[in-house]
């Protein structure tokens, strides 16, 4: 008998591998009825991971958009999955027990099969409880083992690490191929291990497209035992996301497999809402880089989903080297150069670290400490001269416990500053919650919801939760898309770019700055020079806003010091940082000037355009 493969299509990844937000619940309940009619897929992947965080948003209620998106599924017979991460429950930071509990019930509740959990330390400690919750809860517990690339990420560490999977009860397995740089063959023996220790075991391939080694991948992993293969839909397939469905298969039936016919017709139905919903709005959140595959990230190994706010961080960065390197009379750095350069120290530092796994939230600790260590080695200053608090706690053991040696001389950096390595289970750090946020809506007069629901969402994730009820959340998401709506209408009918004053060129090797000279007629055709903004009257300060929201941290670190009232700035100065979901941004001044005020603690919580500070011009 044929082996049959059955497909899943991972619409919640899709989205979120290609830009900041995903449908809401009247375009997602609209696309079901398609999705169903394709009559290819067995499962769909309809939520999890940051999926209930983006709804609050853009000021959607996440428990309404789960029921209502998981309901024509289940009338359809297709079961549908969703991603926990473990320790982190659905967020970036560690969850108390009791919410992670109750977050299984709620979710069982909404209509929810599966829960897809995964460690980015590989740390079976911070899986294995989510089996029982799963369980107990009358769901289906699918354990991740993280695919990487390695000394330590061998063969027999992810077989062995299955092992204690599914003798601790799990129900399936799934390889999560999260950057797509599992290379073929390694899969296919990791998958065959799996499947010599025990051969009923469900197991489910999940990898995206960008390094180009995906494809194979997912044919060797069938060769070898998989049961389940996830994929995605143009216009969203590809790049960061995921192999077509329609490629894979038609390579899976040409291989042999037994295989699902596809309904080309509701295909192409899908293909079109997904451009509408694009056209609507997402695609103003949707990088054009994500779109393409790129094999440079088979090197750092960074998940590809990252691209787009990699790229935006390297964008803001890339000016401030660039003005201090002209201050400086050196040569300017390209987005290339700088892209290339955090590249390599990624790959320089990630053995360092002891190799966690590249996915969500240590892919953005190696990435953001990898940035930080090119700032400051473009600058004159120290390799690992600023971690933040949270990388510290990776490096310590906070979280668990990391699949290699930490180097020496970070040991040293910890046992200096004086910090502990810890060993104990990673969960004992962080006390229950529950009770704490029943109190608090009863005090504020909310409802704790149907199935508790409300107050799950409350306690996971508090910020965005009250920004959501007092509808702040929805009025600034709203005013950011009239802002991109405006931007991109002024684009299109906008003045010629101004003529560049600098240029480097490169001239036998050897790099030079040149001054550009125009002729009269391009001097004239170029636009007049914005006027200068009055400068604010002396001691009253004009205000920083936060670019995004997320938890503000002052500059703190062995070359800085914290800045205070009445300390001077110059523009470009590094004036604090704000740790998001996705990254961890410098807050720079944008002027010369002086400190007036400070309006929010380090480690306060502020939301986009929140005044962090106040500063007066010189």
């Amino acid at each position: 008998m044929k082996k049959e493969i059955k497909f899943s299509l991972v619409f919640r990844d899709m989205w979120q591998s290609a830009g900041k937000y995903v449908p809401r619940v009247d375009q997602l309940v609209k696309v079901a009825p398609a999705i169903i009619r394709m009559g290819c897929f067995d499962r769909v992947e309809t939520n999890g991971g940051g999926f209930e965080q983006v709804n609050l948003l853009f000021g959607e209620n996440p428990n309404k958009a789960v029921r209502e998106w998981t309901r024509p599924f289940h009338e359809a017979g297709i079961q549908t999955h969703m991603l926990d991460r473990a320790l982190n429950g659905l967020r970036m930071s560690p969850v108390p027990a009791d919410v992670r509990q109750l977050f299984y019930k709620v979710k069982k509740a909404q209509g929810t099969d599966i829960t897809r959990t995964f460690c980015g330390l590989n740390d079976v400690r911070n899986i294995i409880p989510s089996i029982g919750y799963a369980h107990a809860a009358g769901m289906i517990s699918q354990c991740c083992l993280c695919i990487t690339h390695s000394p330590v990420h061998t063969v027999d560490y992810y077989v062995n690490m299955a092992k204690q999977l599914i003798d601790a009860g799990c129900d399936e397995i799934c390889l999560k191929d999260m950057a797509g740089i599992g290379r073929p063959v390694t899969l296919g023996k990791i998958c065959a291990g799996i499947k010599a220790y025990k051969p009923d075991i469900v197991i489910q391939y999940h990898s995206h497209a960008g390094p180009g080694f995906n494809m194979a991948s997912i044919l060797e992993v069938c060769k070898n035992g998989c049961d389940y293969i996830d994929t995605a839909v143009a216009p969203l397939s590809w790049g960061t996301g995921h192999a077509d469905i329609i490629a894979v298969q038609a390579m899976l039936k040409d291989a042999g497999f037994e295989v699902k016919e596809i309904n080309m017709a509701a295909y192409m139905e899908v293909r079109s809402q997904i451009q509408e919903m694009m056209d609507d709005f997402l695609g103003f959140y949707c990088n054009p880089l994500n779109r393409l595959n790129n094999s440079l990230l088979i090197a750092p190994g960074l998940p590809g989903g990252m691209m787009g706010s990699l790229m935006a961080d390297l964008e803001t960065n890339l000016e401030s080297i660039n003005k201090w390197k002209a201050k400086h009379n050196q040569p300017e750095l390209t987005q290339d150069d700088l892209l290339i350069k955090l590249f390599d120290e990624v790959a320089y530092i990630w053995p360092k670290l002891g190799y966690p796994c590249l996915v969500t939230p240590f892919s953005q600790y190696v990435k953001n400490l990898a940035l930080m260590n090119v700032m400051q080695l473009e600058k004159g200053k120290e390799r690992w001269s600023m971690i933040a608090d949270d990388i510290w706690d990776m490096i310590l053991g906070k979280a668990g416990k990391l699949p290699g040696e930490v180097a020496p001389e970070i040991v040293a950096l910890a046992k200096e500053q004086g910090r502990v390595f810890m060993t104990s289970d990673p969960q004992s750090n962080y006390p229950d919650e529950l009770d704490k946020y029943r109190q608090l809506m009863k005090e504020k007069g909310w409802e704790t919801g149907q199935d508790d629901e409300e107050l799950f969402e409350y306690a996971m994730h508090p910020s965005q939760y009250e920004a959501y009820k007092s509808g702040k959340a929805k009025e600034n998401f709203l005013a950011d898309l009239q802002k991109k709506r405006e931007e991109q209408h002024q684009g299109s009918a906008a003045a010629p770019a101004e003529l560049p004053k600098t240029l480097t060129l490169t001239l036998n090797g050897q790099r030079y700055q040149v001054e550009v000279a125009y002729g009269a007629d391009a001097a004239a055709a170029a636009p007049a020079q914005a006027t200068a903004a009055p400068a604010a009257p002396a001691g009253e300060g004009e205000d920083i806003a936060a670019p995004l929201e997320g938890k503000f941290y002052r500059v703190k670190n062995a070359q800085e010091t914290p800045k205070n009232v009445g300390d001077a700035v110059q523009k470009g100065d590094i004036i604090g940082y704000i740790e998001a979901m996705k990254t961890y941004n410098a807050i720079r001044a944008e002027f010369d000037g002086v400190i007036t005020a400070i309006v929010v603690n380090s480690g306060d919580s502020v939301e986009e355009d929140d005044v962090i500070m106040k500063i007066a011009r010189k």
